[in-house]
């Protein structure tokens, strides 16, 4: 099943009925990312790193750091 010239522009002017003039840029732009996120992520292996965080991971994450002891410390001072 092979597609003419005729096919193509019926499809064309479907797909700008559809989507409007405006859309269709956005539309080819969002599609080519996707092909190349696809391919990046085809491209890199699948492997998960699974070393625990250290200490000061933690705390610059916000785990066990003292940012609730600093804005306790604020509230307090507001009363």
């Amino acid at each position: 099943m092979r597609l003419g010239f005729g096919e193509i522009l019926i499809i064309f002017v479907v797909i700008l009925l559809v989507f409007g003039a405006n859309k269709i840029p956005q539309l080819g732009d969002a599609l080519g990312k996707g092909i190349r996120n696809f391919r990046r992520a085809s491209r890199e292996d699948d492997s998960i790193d699974v070393t625990p965080a250290t200490k000061e991971q933690r705390q610059l994450g916000g785990v066990g750091g003292r940012g609730g002891q600093a804005s306790a410390a604020a509230a307090e001072k507001k009363a």
